[in-house]
């Protein structure tokens, strides 16, 4: 079993400022335990990395192909989007395809997460609708969930409706474990979310990876879906959209909120989950291309585009380079 050191160091000047602890789990498709960092059993929300096992059901149902969605629908309903007009547009046609629309959305307004859809928000005056949340695309596939099996729509994000089981049970069914064995707890947006040791984490994303390289059919068009539009998966400057561009889909990572990140190498048929400990998003990037570079998923000099989410300048109030973030190793 291989041991991966992935802590991210802040500098500031020649020395270290700043130390973010990094834990780790990699699985292989048949339950095996290729390495890890720190703790692999460490306690760890899923958050949006339960994206690509939420829409199963939706897919299983034959409810999606009912609506004659496609790439873009998909691509949407498991993205963590940057708000741009964009995404904005196809989220607000999936609820039009079913009768509903921004009103019926259980997840709360934020501002764009992309730098361009911040900046199209802003100089349009406007103020930022739920339409803009990153999971709105999430939700609006529950909504097409609920309707098509004629379910009430109200509530859909409670953890006793009919869409909510349905995601508790396919999330417990692709980590292999029971349904009580998963913690659950509200999201960030709303619906229920998953906690569990990193380790359960990786081995449903390791069955993923292996379950896209076998062609099973949910798997396969999630995995298709992300490949032909990962600018829905993510957005004009997100991480996710532009490994898949950089790695022309041979690999697909999922950024979670509090530092949580995951990714399926299908060729390899390996997952795995990082986590930083104290939740910071700017350890969570360079430690993720660690790891697939130390894969052998990425290679050692990395694009233009990839490097700068690996080393990033720390900058004072001048605009002076003081510093850098990047990984120890």
């Amino acid at each position: 079993m291989k041991t991966f050191e992935l802590d991210v160091v802040v500098t500031r000047g020649s020395e270290v400022e700043s130390l973010h602890r990094v834990h780790a789990a990699v699985f292989a498709a048949d339950g095996s335990v290729i390495g890890g960092a720190r703790e692999r059993g460490f306690l760890t929300h899923w958050r949006s990395c339960a994206k690509p096992f939420q829409v199963m059901p939706l897919l299983k149902s034959g409810a999606f192909d009912d609506l004659a969605w496609g790439n873009d629908e998909l691509a949407l309903a498991v993205a963590s989007h940057g708000g741009e007009p964009e995404h904005v547009a196809i989220a607000k046609r999936m609820l039009a395809d079913v009768g509903l629309e921004e009103g019926d959305l259980a997840c709360g307004p934020h501002d764009p997460m992309a730098a361009r859809g911040q900046k199209i928000l802003r100089e349009s005056g406007a103020r930022a609708t739920r339409l803009h949340n990153n999971c709105s695309g999430k939700h609006a596939a529950m909504l097409a969930r609920a309707h098509i099996a004629g379910w009430k729509t109200a509530g859909y994000e409670k953890p006793d409706h009919p869409v909510q089981q349905s995601c508790i049970d396919s999330v417990a069914e692709w980590a292999g474990v029971a349904e009580n064995e998963l913690g659950k707890a509200v999201d960030g947006c709303g619906v229920v979310e998953f906690s569990s040791p990193l380790e359960t984490m990786a081995r449903a994303w390791a069955r993923f990876a292996t379950a896209i390289q076998d062609e099973e059919v949910e798997p396969k068009r999630i995995h298709a879906a992300v490949r032909a539009r990962p600018f829905l998966f993510g957005g004009s400057d997100r991480f996710d959209s532009i490994i898949l561009e950089a790695t022309e889909g041979r690999v697909m990572t999922k950024v979670g909120a509090e530092g949580v990140h995951a990714a399926a190498i299908p060729e390899q048929g390996i997952g795995f989950v990082i986590k930083v400990e104290d939740g910071s998003q700017r350890a969570q990037f360079p430690a993720t291309l660690r790891m697939l570079q130390y894969l052998g998923a990425l290679p050692t000099e990395l694009t233009p585009a990839l490097e700068e989410f690996r080393r990033r300048p720390v900058r004072n109030t001048r605009g002076e380079c003081v510093g850098e973030i990047r990984p120890v190793a």
